[in-house]
């Protein structure tokens, strides 16, 4: 039996198999958003109000900082009703507006994290130049381009949806609305969803991943013909906390695709679990990986929290 998609309510899956410890559950992932909602808002805050960190590569931060929130926020309300409430419906067209932003802000944070890539490569090579370069309008410039970037090759993936037939069975296997998952609940043809899907994908997180590498070929190789060997630890330091943040997206993005590819034989609350981390990852360790490893950011934040306390 067809449905119009207009009526259609999914139903969203918590972790299976162990419903009855959802209370319990939703207890470490209150504190994972907890600590992604309060360290990227500090981050941002800080850059904001702290004069000395209005420079290029803080403004970067703040541009991951705000996809890290955004992420977080779309994932919020679906996962954590489920675990509280067993609130389990979703409609249609609300699917569609969480899958969206879902999508946008793992793109726009891929896309950030190559534009911060390209200024430690421009600060290590080129370190006179660099405030001509990246001036604050060529910065404001970009951080538009990442997200009409983003808008323009995800909205066709997204809408395309809506040309489907959906059939009886509306369970999604996820906590929140995932691309791969609502198509398999459709009953027509999704050929050319997925290569839609593919193009986009490839097109900006494949595409990042390729770039963000070939620049830290190019920066590696000008770190290795600096002379000294400390200025070649001192320029290599200043992208430690970059490669660190390149770490967390990437790897378990690349995690969950072969466990959906490979891994059919292990229990179905893996998978759930390993989904449902995999959005919180990057939110929750970028804060703590730039507090730690980048002195100025940790300077601004211990001054903002010793303003409060005093």
């Amino acid at each position: 039996m067809n449905i119009t998609t207009s009526s259609i309510i999914f139903l969203l899956t918590g972790v299976p198999g162990l419903e009855a410890f959802h209370s319990w559950i939703s207890i470490p992932f209150c504190f994972l958003y907890v600590t992604a909602l309060s360290g990227n808002s500090l981050i941002l805050f800080a850059i904001i109000t702290q004069p000395s960190l209005h420079e290029p590569m803080y403004y970067f931060l703040s541009m991951l900082s705000t996809t890290d929130l955004g992420l977080s926020m779309s994932t919020l309300v679906t996962m954590l009703g489920i675990f509280w409430f067993n609130a389990r419906e979703i409609t249609f067209n609300a699917c569609l507006f969480q899958m969206f932003f879902i999508k946008l802000f793992t793109v726009m944070e891929s896309s950030v994290l190559l534009t911060m890539a390209f200024d430690r490569f421009v600060a290590i090579s080129n370190p006179l130049r660099y405030a001509t370069i990246l001036t604050d309008s060529r910065i404001v410039q970009i951080g538009v381009a990442i997200v009409i970037r983003g808008t323009l090759m995800l909205t066709p993936m997204v809408a395309l949806l809506k040309r489907l037939s959906y059939c009886s069975s509306h369970v999604l296997h996820h906590s929140y609305c995932y691309h791969p998952d609502v198509m398999k609940l459709s009953c027509t043809d999704t050929r050319i969803n997925s290569a839609v899907g593919l193009t986009a994908m490839i097109s900006t997180v494949g595409v990042d991943s390729v770039l963000i590498l070939l620049s830290y070929v190019l920066i590696i190789k000008t770190i290795l013909s600096i002379a000294s060997p400390e200025e070649r630890k001192k320029a290599f330091s200043t992208c430690i906390s970059h490669i660190g943040a390149v770490a967390i997206f990437y790897i378990p993005l690349i995690s969950l695709s072969f466990v959906h590819r490979f891994g059919q034989q292990a229990p179905a609350y893996v998978h759930t679990m390993i989904a449902n981390t995999y959005l919180l990852i990057p939110p929750v360790m970028n804060p703590i990986i730039y507090s730690v490893k980048t002195k100025q950011i940790r300077r601004a934040v211990i001054k903002i929290l010793n303003s409060k306390e005093a």
